[in-house]
């Protein structure tokens, strides 16, 4: 990467967006300006009206090794645990990137091509989907440094694998591979070409009903904090919003006349 390329890529390819994370030579390992650059290319997401979809993908072998220890300052000296403290870079860059992840206008599919470590796996669950590469695996580093998994990965983690399986990866920080990753449930899906099946998949939901896809994510994402009567009120709410949408009233049109729908995503 040279010194004037940001540090993450953006491209639309038709209705899709493809973000990529670009310091390969530190498997893409997230520097507070690297966040900057992510939020500012999801920033060009919102803006743009054509795009419907994104993909986020990593340069290079890895596709993201968590935070990049280098930012941290362990230089002997005094203060060394205030300022070795990692809660500050969490509040200021982590947390507001999964949220922002979580929360884009549009569907989300990630094409992890490598190592997923620390926050790196985080960033690849708060995706709507993702696709790992075979070669890919996803690995809980932190307890090999003294902390705890942050980033969402303690929200994400027992969702997507059961509470037995998410101590023991977290616990242990040892390496799960992309097929074991799908078999646990942690991703959808393995492709020899991961990228691709990401870009082929994020085009079919970018021809979709966008507002009842995110819509979706947000209903499932929440339902483990509701009860059951709770998440009845939510879903009649959300069906009474998209009620008034040209993507229903196409939808259920098409189907009455026997025909495929156009969604505009509105």
């Amino acid at each position: 990467m040279s010194q004037t390329e940001p540090a993450v890529l953006y491209e639309e390819e038709g209705a899709i967006a493809v973000l990529t994370l670009n310091r390969p030579q530190s498997l893409n390992s997230f520097t507070r300006q690297m966040h900057r650059d992510l939020w500012a290319a999801l920033d060009r997401v919102e803006a743009s009206q054509s795009v419907r979809a994104l993909v986020l993908t990593g340069a290079g072998r890895g596709f993201c090794a968590g935070a990049d220890l280098s930012e941290f300052d362990f230089s002997e000296g005094p203060n060394l645990a205030r300022r070795a403290d990692p809660g500050p870079v969490i509040e200021q860059a982590f947390n507001p990137t999964t949220r922002r992840l979580t929360q884009v206008r549009v569907p989300t599919v990630c094409a992890v091509n490598g190592v997923a470590a620390g926050a790196g796996a985080s960033v690849a669950m708060a995706c709507d989907i993702a696709i790992a590469a075979p070669g890919a695996s996803f690995i809980q580093a932190f307890s090999k440094i003294g902390l705890v998994p942050d980033s969402g990965a303690t929200w994400f983690l027992p969702q997507r694998v059961g509470l037995a399986r998410a101590l023991a990866l977290a616990m242990t920080g040892d390496k799960l591979g992309a097929a074991d990753a799908k078999a646990m449930g942690l991703i959808w899906d393995v492709q020899d070409d991961a990228l691709g099946a990401a870009k082929a998949l994020a085009q079919r939901l970018a021809a979709m009903p966008t507002r009842a896809l995110v819509a979706t994510r947000h209903l499932l994402r929440g339902a483990h904090t509701h009860t059951l009567d709770e998440q009845l009120d939510i879903e009649r709410d959300a069906q009474s919003r998209l009620g008034f949408t040209h993507d229903y009233i196409e939808g259920v049109t098409a189907f009455l006349q026997k025909r495929a729908p156009r969604f505009k995503g509105e």
